[in-house]
């Protein structure tokens, strides 16, 4: 089965995002788990803790059908000692609250080099992260999530998601999630079922579909390489229609979270209504 979804507001306490998940047909969602524009929000409470786990369970969400994001102000590969510490503690944080929450997975976006070390460097800084992360953790998968390529973030080649991959010790817990958008923007093809399954090769021989926990469906307002992150609705970008009905009928896409971030929330409930019709 295809699980499509969306990521869903958290407005008024976390146990509302699988409520509103439900309410516009999601059969999967992200969310953040905190305030995504704040370096530290208060502790789950009790309350929510219990309330989103009987949420999810009543609407019938695994944990494996979740893929909260961690703050975009998280950069694990900070070139500088302090605003890294600072970026690993909050990454930890938000690792053990997807923990409380009963979640299996975090996503991530890799890191930034700033134009102050080389992009080598900053991926070992970023694996080292991810080992500390972990071993200060359990249970929760980390899954990187591809990049557009904009200004020095790193993550918008599949060999920087195989470098980190291949430097994080605890393997079991290390995962990947592929936005279309980012791939297109990064010079990656998916237009046609043809390019698409080029791209689906090359990241298997250089990373592993074994490794891939997630996609976020994003059609592309920038074309091919433009190295932009300007995502649009379904069908409406640089990337079409075809490659969105490709993937819901890819074989190998099945039973992980396919997530919507297209910029009109109002229209999701119809565009997985879409979706899904192309199957």
């Amino acid at each position: 089965m295809k699980r499509v979804g969306a990521h869903v507001s958290i407005a008024g306490g976390v146990e509302n995002a699988p409520l509103n998940a439900l309410g516009i047909g999601a059969r999967a969602f992200a969310m953040f788990t905190r305030n995504q524009r704040q370096w530290s929000s208060p502790e789950l409470s009790a309350h929510s803790i219990e309330a989103f786990r009987q949420n999810c369970h009543n609407a019938g969400f695994l944990p494996e059908q979740i893929l909260p994001h961690d703050s975009y102000l998280i950069n694990l590969g900070n070139p500088e000692p302090d605003k890294l510490d600072k970026s690993r503690n909050a990454f930890i944080t938000e690792m053990k609250r997807t923990e409380l929450l009963g979640l299996s997975m975090l996503n991530f976006h890799p890191g930034s080099h700033l134009n102050l070390v080389a992009e080598d460097e900053c991926l070992r800084l970023i694996a080292e992260s991810l080992n500390l992360s972990l071993e200060a953790t359990r249970g929760v998968t980390a899954v990187i999530e591809n990049t557009a390529g904009q200004g020095s973030n790193l993550g918008c080649r599949f060999e920087h998601l195989a470098m980190i991959i291949d430097l994080v010790e605890d393997k079991s817990r290390i995962g990947v999630c592929l936005d279309t958008c980012h791939l297109f923007a990064s010079g990656y093809d998916l237009r046609t079922p043809e390019a698409f399954e080029a791209m689906l090769a090359e990241f298997d021989r250089t990373v592993g579909l074994r490794y891939l926990r997630g996609m976020h469906l994003n059609d592309a307002k920038q074309p091919l390489g433009s190295r932009v992150d300007r995502h649009e609705c379904i069908g409406k970008g640089m990337i079409g229609i075809e490659a969105f009905a490709h993937i819901m009928r890819h074989p190998a896409l099945e039973e992980i979270p396919l997530i919507l971030e297209t910029p009109d929330s109002d229209g999701w409930a119809e565009e997985i209504k879409m979706l899904y019709g192309l199957v």
